[in-house]
């Protein structure tokens, strides 16, 4: 695989690299930059500086690093500060360009960096998951948590490229490449229907033949909804399709610390969730919500909680999530397979009645 996506937003417009290994690709880059005079600093995690330590040296040399602790916890305004402070030491002015090099995680934090130091640099992202390979580090959403809920400070500061590396998933975890898989099935489910067909048939792996096309696939209609909706102004629709299954998921998320669910094992069960609301609310029937738990059991992914979690703490981390509007949360539900829709208005019992069939009490 060797080919290049454009994420078309005008002036802030760039390409997102697909190859099996994008040393070869990032190093120059890296590089051209250096030979210009623009300082060039690297933030990653331990898990990448160890597992795949003689790609980061390839791609980025003697650059200064700063590796971090991986985990969702990272995500916190403790390590925003760390991550400004190496940035303010190693003396980057607004020439300078940071390289995100990790997971989701490393992606929202340093791009959250970048947007913030010196009212914003330069910054590129170099995914390693391959949840963050088909949606995080794509479309410029750049954030950290908060006690009271996921996401709840960041800014909108696009990358000036993508680099997508097949390769730097072998070392990756069973367990977190079946967290990023959450993020496919959601993608199939909001907009492409075959693709989800495709999963349902052929569950996905770390070799199938075909991951790379997929992850190129995920990537080509993420950057289609960012480039109708860049700021998530839609009144409907738009890139608030994109937080499907996400509302319940980062309540789950917040209540249980950031700890004991992967983002995307959160997002698979409120994937599930969100299918069963479907249902109550008329849109799809019995078979959809079987079809949407198969494959998410298919692909190792959990479609209830591992262990009951009290419903009031739920429903209270869901009325601070982003797309609440006029105090009133707007779910993304599905209309069918391929086909979500935003939806206000929403009864409040059906939704703490969707939470308690995956695991609420």
């Amino acid at each position: 695989m060797s080919e290049t996506l454009t994420v078309n937003l005008a002036e802030r417009s760039y390409p997102i690299h697909f190859h099996a290994d994008i040393a070869p690709v990032v190093r120059p880059e890296v590089d051209a930059l250096v030979a210009a005079g623009r300082k060039v600093v690297i933030v990653t995690d331990r898990n990448l500086a160890r597992s795949q330590r003689d790609a980061v040296y390839a791609m980025f040399g003697e650059q200064p690093t700063l590796v971090l602790e991986p985990g969702e916890e990272t995500k916190s305004l403790t390590e925003l500060g760390r991550v400004l402070d190496f940035l303010a030491e190693q003396r980057v002015d607004r020439g300078g360009a940071l390289f995100a090099a990790g997971g989701g995680v490393i992606g929202d934090l340093a791009g959250f960096a970048a947007a913030s130091y010196l009212r914003g640099i330069a910054f590129y992202q170099v995914p390693t998951t391959l949840l963050s390979m088909v949606d995080s580090s794509v479309g410029g959403k750049t954030g950290i948590n908060l006690k009271a809920g996921k996401n709840l400070v960041g800014a909108f500061h696009q990358p000036r490229g993508v680099f997508i590396g097949t390769r730097l998933l072998a070392t990756l975890p069973p367990r977190e490449f079946a967290a990023g898989m959450a993020e496919v099935i959601k993608t199939g489910l909001l907009g492409d229907a075959d693709l989800f067909a495709r999963l349902e048939k052929n569950p996905l792996t770390v070799d199938s033949p075909e991951l790379a096309a997929v992850i190129r696939r995920c990537c080509a209609l993420k950057a289609g909804v960012v480039e109708a909706d860049e700021h998530e102004t839609a009144k409907e629709g738009g890139r608030a399709l994109l937080n499907l299954g996400h509302t319940f998921g980062h309540a789950i998320e917040q209540v249980t610390g950031y700890g004991a669910y992967l983002h995307g094992e959160a997002v698979a069960i409120g994937l599930a969730a969100a299918a069963r609301l479907s249902l109550k609310l008329g849109h799809v029937d019995a078979s959809v919500v079987t079809r949407v738990e198969t494959v998410l059991a298919a692909h190792a992914l959990p479609v209830k909680m591992r262990a009951p979690l009290p419903l009031g703490p739920l429903m209270a981390a869901m009325a601070r999530d982003k797309k609440v509007r006029a105090g009133a949360l707007r779910f993304v539900v599905l209309k069918s397979i391929g086909n979500a829709a935003t939806q206000g208005g929403v009864d409040p019992a059906l939704a703490e009645e969707s939470f308690r069939e995956v695991g609420a009490i």
